[in-house]
């Protein structure tokens, strides 16, 4: 008989895994949506999905209940919710519809997708294995629940002022695959894990935090597109700074050095 392991005898824990669970059947659900055509309901559930997943970590941190299960469960709802859920959004919503170009291209379009999903199981692994050894203040690649939401946010915004799929087929082709890539390359993007949440800061963030309240309850659709759009170019700009100034350090003794 094999030796029944002491986490699997304490079984496991029940709260952030409810969490866990909840951005599952969010991400689940806007496929089940997606595929019925409700694209805007199926944009929603993906934000859900990401609220949920930002939740469970944190609540298993503050309640001392974090586990390996966890982790690896956590994973497997990210897959779901941020890799195959924007993916098939974006086919249904819009890429099928390059077929009526040409058979060519409407393999192109679910081949875009997929490029998309493996692109997020990629980050997912990579990011897995990084654990404990990668700077916590940032990620490398974009992270997958904000290339997600860039996804959700653009076809939210498009089915808002009522543009269809097939007449911005080829902008979500661009979207989809620029997305996925970033996902997988080596841009830096702050993770916002070092925010003094447990010190004081000063009042006007306070009513900073007030006025994106004011602006997503006005505009929600264009406010999550314009900040993931920001959020998805500040990785690459920060990225090519921080190459320019390494740049200009390593130049900078050669210039300073003087003759004896």
């Amino acid at each position: 008989m094999t030796k029944i392991s002491e986490s699997a005898k304490k079984g496991i824990y029940l709260l952030p895994n409810l969490f866990t669970t909840g951005a599952l059947f969010a991400g689940y659900y806007s496929i089940i949506a997606g595929i019925n055509g409700k694209y805007e309901i199926a944009a929603i559930s993906i934000f859900i999905a990401a609220l949920l997943d930002g939740l469970d970590g944190r609540v298993a941190r503050l309640t001392n209940t974090e586990s390996a299960f966890g982790e690896q469960y956590d994973s497997l709802s990210d897959l779901i919710s941020f890799g195959l859920a924007p993916s098939l959004l974006m086919y249904n919503w819009s890429l099928q519809s390059l077929v009526d170009i040409h058979p060519i291209m409407g393999k192109i379009g679910w081949l875009a997708a997929f490029i998309y999903a493996v692109s997020g199981a990629l980050r997912l692994a990579r990011f897995n294995v990084q654990i404990g050894s990668a700077d916590k203040a940032y990620f490398q690649g974009l992270p997958s629940p904000a290339a997600a939401a860039l996804i959700g946010a653009f076809v939210w915004v498009a089915v808002d002022h009522e543009f269809t799929g097939e007449s911005l087929r080829f902008v979500a082709l661009v979207v989809t695959l620029v997305s996925g890539l970033l996902m997988v390359s080596r841009f830096r993007y702050y993770s916002f894990k070092t925010l003094p949440f447990k010190e004081t800061v000063p009042f006007v963030w306070i009513l900073l935090l007030v006025l994106i309240f004011v602006l997503l309850a006005l505009a929600p659709a264009k406010v999550l597109f314009v900040v993931f759009s920001l959020y998805t170019i500040s990785g690459i700009l920060m990225t090519m700074l921080s190459i320019k100034q390494k740049r200009a350090a390593k130049k900078q003794p050669k210039s300073s050095e003087t003759k004896e």
